[in-house]
């Protein structure tokens, strides 16, 4: 197994056990992270985002596969089944993952998943009415980073 392929590794089996830290860990200080809810984390952020994701998580269940990895970039498949503490309401989340390195750490880290079927899980009728919109996905992401810049505030 390479080195980078032990990386992604490390880090979903930190996420399985809902490690923020030791996620953290593995993201190189100039790390960028995107997805459909946090399109665009530098820094410290994408850190900071599992900190506060695996924080507050109550029930939930990780699983991760097909991690490979090719020179300076790698891919992983996961599955998030959990609540969603704002509505209450059970999710289960299919994503897949790509990443490049930098001095042995993540550089660039991207998840992609629809983010319609999320949001249609998530948050129930509006989700449903309006997951497909870029309304209710500005107004989700718009949420989100003001929860992560409040998490980070508090916890660093």
């Amino acid at each position: 197994m390479s080195d980078h392929t032990e990386l992604i590794t490390r880090f979903y089996q930190a996420f399985a056990e809902r490690d923020g830290e030791a996620m953290a860990a593995c993201y190189h200080p100039e790390a960028t992270f995107s997805d459909p809810v946090f399109p665009s984390l530098h820094g410290r952020e994408p850190g900071g985002m599992w900190r506060m994701l695996t924080a507050r998580a109550s029930d939930l269940e990780i699983r991760f596969s097909d991690v490979s990895s090719d020179g300076d970039s790698g891919t992983a498949h996961w599955d998030a089944d959990y609540t969603f503490a704002a509505t209450g309401r059970y999710v289960k989340n299919s994503i897949d993952a790509k990443f490049t390195f930098k001095d042995g750490l993540i550089h660039t880290h991207v998840d992609d998943f629809d983010f319609w079927s999320w949001s249609r899980q998530a948050l129930g009728v509006p989700g449903v009415l309006l997951g497909w919109t870029p309304i209710l996905k500005n107004k989700v992401q718009g949420q989100a980073s003001a929860q992560l810049q409040k998490f980070m505030a508090k916890h660093g």
